[in-house]
Protein backbone atom coordinates (compact mmCIF):
# COMPACT_ATOMS: atom_id res chain seq x y z
CA UNK A 1 0.00 0.00 0.00
CA UNK A 2 2.80 2.45 0.92
CA UNK A 3 4.67 1.51 -2.26
CA UNK A 4 1.60 2.27 -4.39
CA UNK A 5 1.15 5.61 -2.59
CA UNK A 6 4.80 6.53 -3.28
CA UNK A 7 4.46 5.61 -6.95
CA UNK A 8 1.30 7.71 -7.30
CA UNK A 9 2.97 10.61 -5.49
CA UNK A 10 5.98 10.45 -7.82
CA UNK A 11 3.72 10.36 -10.87
CA UNK A 12 1.78 13.41 -9.69
CA UNK A 13 4.99 15.29 -8.97
CA UNK A 14 6.43 14.47 -12.40
CA UNK A 15 3.15 15.45 -14.06
CA UNK A 16 3.01 18.79 -12.23
CA UNK A 17 6.62 19.54 -13.11
CA UNK A 18 5.97 18.75 -16.75
CA UNK A 19 3.00 21.15 -16.74
CA UNK A 20 5.10 23.84 -15.08
CA UNK A 21 7.93 23.33 -17.56
CA UNK A 22 5.49 23.42 -20.50
CA UNK A 23 3.94 26.69 -19.26
CA UNK A 24 7.41 28.18 -18.77
CA UNK A 25 8.59 27.19 -22.25
CA UNK A 26 5.43 28.52 -23.91
CA UNK A 27 4.99 31.78 -22.03
CA UNK A 28 8.31 32.78 -20.41
CA UNK A 29 11.45 31.24 -21.88
CA UNK A 30 12.32 28.26 -24.08
CA UNK A 31 15.06 27.23 -21.64
CA UNK A 32 13.99 24.94 -18.79
CA UNK A 33 17.42 25.45 -17.24
CA UNK A 34 16.44 29.04 -16.54
CA UNK A 35 13.32 27.75 -14.75
CA UNK A 36 15.52 25.52 -12.61
CA UNK A 37 17.68 28.49 -11.61
CA UNK A 38 14.56 30.54 -10.85
CA UNK A 39 13.18 27.76 -8.64
CA UNK A 40 16.50 27.56 -6.79
CA UNK A 41 16.67 31.29 -6.13
CA UNK A 42 13.01 31.37 -5.11
CA UNK A 43 13.52 28.38 -2.80
CA UNK A 44 16.56 29.90 -1.13
CA UNK A 45 14.78 33.23 -0.70
CA UNK A 46 11.70 31.45 0.62
CA UNK A 47 13.77 29.58 3.20
CA UNK A 48 15.32 32.83 4.42
CA UNK A 49 11.89 34.48 4.58
CA UNK A 50 10.45 31.56 6.56
CA UNK A 51 13.28 31.84 9.07
CA UNK A 52 12.54 35.55 9.46
CA UNK A 53 8.84 34.81 10.01
CA UNK A 54 9.58 32.19 12.66
CA UNK A 55 12.06 34.43 14.45
CA UNK A 56 10.11 37.69 14.25
CA UNK A 57 6.52 36.53 14.57
CA UNK A 58 6.89 33.49 16.82
CA UNK A 59 10.07 33.36 18.87
CA UNK A 60 10.12 37.07 19.70
CA UNK A 61 6.39 37.54 20.24
CA UNK A 62 4.97 34.48 22.02
CA UNK A 63 5.32 35.35 25.73
CA UNK A 64 5.36 31.80 27.14
CA UNK A 65 7.71 30.34 24.57
CA UNK A 66 10.98 31.06 26.39
CA UNK A 67 9.91 29.52 29.75
CA UNK A 68 8.54 26.51 27.88
CA UNK A 69 11.80 25.98 26.03
CA UNK A 70 13.75 26.31 29.27
CA UNK A 71 11.55 23.68 30.88
CA UNK A 72 12.02 21.34 27.93
CA UNK A 73 15.81 21.58 28.07
CA UNK A 74 15.83 21.10 31.84
CA UNK A 75 13.54 18.08 31.49
CA UNK A 76 15.90 16.53 28.94
CA UNK A 77 18.92 17.32 31.11
CA UNK A 78 17.53 15.34 34.04
CA UNK A 79 18.34 12.15 32.13
CA UNK A 80 22.01 13.09 31.74
CA UNK A 81 24.55 10.42 32.64
CA UNK A 82 28.08 9.52 31.47
CA UNK A 83 26.88 6.94 28.94
CA UNK A 84 24.38 9.32 27.31
CA UNK A 85 27.00 12.07 27.38
CA UNK A 86 29.35 9.89 25.32
CA UNK A 87 26.57 8.71 23.00
CA UNK A 88 25.24 12.20 22.28
CA UNK A 89 28.74 13.53 21.67
CA UNK A 90 29.23 10.81 19.06
CA UNK A 91 25.83 11.39 17.45
CA UNK A 92 26.24 15.15 17.18
CA UNK A 93 29.56 14.68 15.36
CA UNK A 94 27.67 13.11 12.43
CA UNK A 95 26.86 16.65 11.33
CA UNK A 96 30.18 18.25 12.27
CA UNK A 97 32.20 19.57 9.31
CA UNK A 98 34.97 17.01 9.84
CA UNK A 99 32.42 14.23 9.23
CA UNK A 100 29.80 15.86 6.99
CA UNK A 101 32.26 17.36 4.49
CA UNK A 102 34.07 14.06 3.72
CA UNK A 103 30.72 12.26 3.39
CA UNK A 104 29.53 14.95 0.99
CA UNK A 105 32.75 14.77 -1.04
CA UNK A 106 32.61 10.97 -1.24
CA UNK A 107 29.01 11.23 -2.44
CA UNK A 108 29.99 13.82 -5.03
CA UNK A 109 32.97 11.81 -6.32
CA UNK A 110 30.87 8.64 -6.49
CA UNK A 111 28.24 10.42 -8.58
CA UNK A 112 30.90 11.83 -10.91
CA UNK A 113 32.48 8.39 -11.36
CA UNK A 114 29.04 7.03 -12.27
CA UNK A 115 28.65 9.99 -14.67
CA UNK A 116 25.57 11.15 -12.78
CA UNK A 117 26.43 14.76 -13.49
CA UNK A 118 23.01 16.21 -12.77
CA UNK A 119 22.88 14.50 -9.37
CA UNK A 120 26.41 15.70 -8.60
CA UNK A 121 25.40 19.23 -9.54
CA UNK A 122 22.36 19.17 -7.29
CA UNK A 123 24.32 17.76 -4.34
CA UNK A 124 26.78 20.64 -4.72
CA UNK A 125 24.00 23.23 -4.89
CA UNK A 126 22.24 21.66 -1.90
CA UNK A 127 25.41 21.81 0.18
CA UNK A 128 26.24 25.41 -0.74
CA UNK A 129 22.68 26.49 -0.05
CA UNK A 130 22.70 24.81 3.36
CA UNK A 131 25.94 26.59 4.25
CA UNK A 132 24.44 29.92 3.25
CA UNK A 133 21.25 29.36 5.23
CA UNK A 134 23.27 28.42 8.30
CA UNK A 135 26.39 30.58 8.29
CA UNK A 136 25.05 33.48 6.27
CA UNK A 137 21.80 34.07 8.14
CA UNK A 138 22.67 33.31 11.76
CA UNK A 139 24.22 36.77 12.38
CA UNK A 140 21.00 38.37 11.14
CA UNK A 141 18.97 36.73 13.90
CA UNK A 142 21.74 36.86 16.54
CA UNK A 143 19.95 34.52 18.95
CA UNK A 144 22.11 33.54 21.90
CA UNK A 145 22.57 29.90 22.78
CA UNK A 146 21.17 28.40 26.00
CA UNK A 147 23.29 28.73 29.11
CA UNK A 148 21.32 26.66 31.60
CA UNK A 149 23.91 24.14 32.77
CA UNK A 150 27.56 23.20 32.14
CA UNK A 151 27.96 22.16 28.51
CA UNK A 152 30.11 19.34 27.20
CA UNK A 153 30.96 21.23 24.01
CA UNK A 154 31.52 24.88 23.23
CA UNK A 155 29.84 26.65 20.32
CA UNK A 156 30.85 30.19 19.43
CA UNK A 157 28.29 31.02 16.75
CA UNK A 158 24.70 32.13 17.23
CA UNK A 159 21.92 29.65 17.90
CA UNK A 160 19.14 30.15 15.30
CA UNK A 161 18.65 28.09 13.22
CA UNK A 162 20.40 24.86 14.19
CA UNK A 163 23.01 24.25 11.52
CA UNK A 164 23.38 20.64 12.61
CA UNK A 165 19.64 20.02 12.21
CA UNK A 166 19.53 21.79 8.86
CA UNK A 167 22.68 20.10 7.60
CA UNK A 168 21.61 16.57 8.48
CA UNK A 169 18.30 16.99 6.65
CA UNK A 170 20.02 18.29 3.51
CA UNK A 171 23.03 15.95 3.47
CA UNK A 172 21.53 12.67 4.63
CA UNK A 173 18.18 13.48 3.05
CA UNK A 174 19.85 13.97 -0.34
CA UNK A 175 21.81 10.73 0.05
CA UNK A 176 18.63 8.91 1.06
CA UNK A 177 16.81 10.29 -2.00
CA UNK A 178 19.56 9.14 -4.36
CA UNK A 179 19.79 5.71 -2.74
CA UNK A 180 16.01 5.29 -2.84
CA UNK A 181 16.06 6.02 -6.58
CA UNK A 182 18.66 3.29 -7.14
CA UNK A 183 17.13 0.81 -4.69
CA UNK A 184 13.37 1.45 -4.85
CA UNK A 185 12.49 -1.81 -3.06
CA UNK A 186 14.32 -0.54 0.04
CA UNK A 187 12.97 3.00 -0.23
CA UNK A 188 10.99 2.89 3.03
CA UNK A 189 13.92 1.56 5.05
CA UNK A 190 16.30 4.08 3.53
CA UNK A 191 14.04 7.02 4.37
CA UNK A 192 13.33 5.59 7.83
CA UNK A 193 17.04 5.31 8.59
CA UNK A 194 17.64 8.86 7.37
CA UNK A 195 14.76 10.16 9.52
CA UNK A 196 16.11 8.39 12.61
CA UNK A 197 19.55 9.87 11.96
CA UNK A 198 18.14 13.37 11.52
CA UNK A 199 16.06 13.14 14.70
CA UNK A 200 18.98 11.71 16.67
CA UNK A 201 21.28 14.58 15.71
CA UNK A 202 18.59 17.14 16.60
CA UNK A 203 18.00 15.48 19.96
CA UNK A 204 21.73 15.46 20.66
CA UNK A 205 21.83 19.24 20.23
CA UNK A 206 19.09 19.63 22.83
CA UNK A 207 20.66 17.12 25.21
CA UNK A 208 24.01 18.92 24.99
CA UNK A 209 22.25 22.22 25.70
CA UNK A 210 23.64 24.11 22.72
CA UNK A 211 20.30 24.83 21.02
CA UNK A 212 16.77 25.83 21.90
CA UNK A 213 14.01 23.48 20.68
CA UNK A 214 12.80 26.08 18.17
CA UNK A 215 16.32 26.23 16.72
CA UNK A 216 16.19 22.53 15.94
CA UNK A 217 12.62 22.63 14.62
CA UNK A 218 13.46 25.57 12.36
CA UNK A 219 16.59 23.79 11.13
CA UNK A 220 14.59 20.66 10.27
CA UNK A 221 11.84 22.60 8.51
CA UNK A 222 14.14 24.84 6.47
CA UNK A 223 16.43 21.92 5.64
CA UNK A 224 13.47 19.94 4.31
CA UNK A 225 12.18 22.91 2.31
CA UNK A 226 15.58 23.48 0.73
CA UNK A 227 16.02 19.76 0.02
CA UNK A 228 12.65 19.63 -1.75
CA UNK A 229 13.65 22.69 -3.76
CA UNK A 230 16.86 20.97 -4.86
CA UNK A 231 14.99 17.80 -5.83
CA UNK A 232 12.59 19.88 -7.95
CA UNK A 233 15.59 21.55 -9.59
CA UNK A 234 17.05 18.12 -10.34
CA UNK A 235 13.81 16.90 -11.91
CA UNK A 236 13.58 20.05 -14.04
CA UNK A 237 17.14 19.56 -15.27
CA UNK A 238 16.28 15.99 -16.22
CA UNK A 239 13.30 17.31 -18.18
CA UNK A 240 15.67 19.69 -19.94
CA UNK A 241 18.00 16.80 -20.82
CA UNK A 242 15.09 14.72 -22.06
CA UNK A 243 13.84 17.65 -24.17
CA UNK A 244 17.27 18.12 -25.74
CA UNK A 245 17.54 14.40 -26.47
CA UNK A 246 14.19 14.37 -28.25
CA UNK A 247 15.11 17.46 -30.28
CA UNK A 248 18.41 15.92 -31.39
CA UNK A 249 16.66 12.77 -32.59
Amino acid sequence: MIEIFNQNLNRRMDSNLEKLAAFWVQHVSPKIALLSVTVGIAGLTGCAFCLWVVDSLLIRTIPNLYPTEVEMLQWIHQFANPFLDMLMLLVTKLSNPEIAVPIGLVTLVTLLIQQAHLEAWIVTIAGLGAIFLNKGLKPMFARLRPDLYPQLIQENSFSFPSGHALGTVVLYGAIAYLLAKHYPHYRIWIYLLAAILVMAVGLSRLYLGVHWPTDVLAGWAIGLLWLITCIVMLQLQKLQTLKQTKEST
